[in-house]
Parts: structure tokens; C-alpha cells; sequence
């Protein structure tokens, strides 16, 4: 971080701009991410990109930082409401697939595009070798906050076994993106509900 986001002033432009390129890679993808979008998306002159970010990795590590861990937070908090909520088949897959492929959208077509982006965006991130540290630690707490929830809900796993259940989950979703399914979030939940059965 720079210094100029020391100040109260620069942390809310510095912070702006995060969640704004944050939006972006959610609707488009690391291409959407550039200095022109962000600072219209913002709200900010177009030179407080590069005020406050020294690079336009720096910039696209922090929107990925940020939407994960937004979305990790959100994990949490279905973990904390599980002793409140019902935690059968069905509740256990729809929270699986609320963490590993985001909120469903209520659109259908809106909902299978963002799938699609999603795993654009994890596939990429391999070719970014930038963000290969900051994916590992964001894989590490996705993982321990999943074994967490099945240990909640009464269903414990090992970590290889919740390696198995996240691959399974991933080639239903590419295997319904390849058959082009206007529907890859409900391939993955039958095959998802399939193995927690």
C-alpha cells in the first residue's frame, strides 16, 4: 500500500477503488479490471489508480483479496447461523455452492454467467503468477471453513474427502459448461447432493 492511503481520506479513496475493481472481476473478469473502469466505477480522477496502487497487479490482488474475503465472511456467517438453521442434504449443498461457486443469482441465465465468469476467473488466475500466494492462503481458509460447516452439521470429513466432494463439484460444473447446461449450478447440486446422501 501506498502512503498516500494513510490518511483517513486516501483509506476511503484507496478502499473505493478496491470495491470497485472488485465489481468489475465479478461482471467481466480480470480484462474488465483497468485503470480507466476503475476510477469511473469509483467515482475518482483517473490518476488516484496509479496515486494509490503502484501497479495494476497491485490493484487487481487487492479486488481479488477483497471479493474473497467478502464472500469468506459471508461463509461465516451461515457457519455461525447453522445451530438456528436446518442442516439435512439440501441445506448442507446449498451452502456448499453458495462458497464454491458464489450466491445463486435469481436470474437463471444471470446465474449460470456468473458461474461461468467465476471459473474463467480461477482458471487465470494459474497464468497470474501474482496472485498464486494470495490464492493458496484464500484456499487454505476456504477449506477449513467447509470442514468446519460439515463438522456442524454433524457430517465430519477429512480434508481428502472434502478434496474428493470439491472435484466432484468442479467437473460437474465444467462438464455442464462444456455441454453448454443453461444450468450448471443444479448439475453441480445433483451430483453434490448425490454424495452427501
Amino acid at each position: 500500500m501506498t502512503a498516500a492511503a494513510s490518511t483517513p481520506k486516501g483509506e476511503r479513496r484507496r478502499a473505493a477503488l478496491v470495491e470497485a475493481a472488485a465489481d468489475l472481476l465479478v461482471e467481466g473478469g480480470f480484462d474488465a479490471i483497468r485503470h480507466r473502469a476503475v476510477a469511473e466505477r469509483a467515482g475518482l480522477p483517473l490518476a488516484s489508480t496509479t496515486y494509490y496502487f503502484d501497479s495494476l497487479e497491485e490493484l487487481v490482488t487487492a479486488a481479488v483479496e477483497h471479493h474473497s474475503r467478502v464472500e469468506l465472511a459471508q461463509g461465516r456467517r451461515c457457519l455461525e447461523d447453522l445451530a438456528t438453521r436446518d442442516r439435512d442434504v439440501n441445506a448442507q449443498t446449498d451452502l456448499v455452492l453458495e462458497l464454491l461457486l458464489g450466491p445463486e443469482q435469481e436470474d437463471r441465465e444471470a446465474d449460470a454467467e456468473a458461474v461461468l465468469l467465476r471459473y474463467e476467473r480461477l482458471v487465470v488466475t494459474g497464468r497470474r503468477k501474482y496472485l498464486r500466494p494470495l490464492m493458496s492462503e484464500l484456499n487454505v481458509e476456504l477449506r477449513s471453513l467447509m470442514l468446519e460447516i460439515f463438522e456442524r452439521s454433524g457430517s465430519p470429513m477429512t480434508e481428502d474427502e472434502l478434496y474428493r466432494l470439491i472435484a466432484l463439484v468442479d467437473g460437474a460444473v465444467v462438464n455442464a459448461l462444456v455441454a453448454v447446461d443453461p444450468e450448471p449450478r443444479a448439475a453441480a447440486a445433483r451430483m453434490l447432493r448425490s454424495a452427501l446422501s
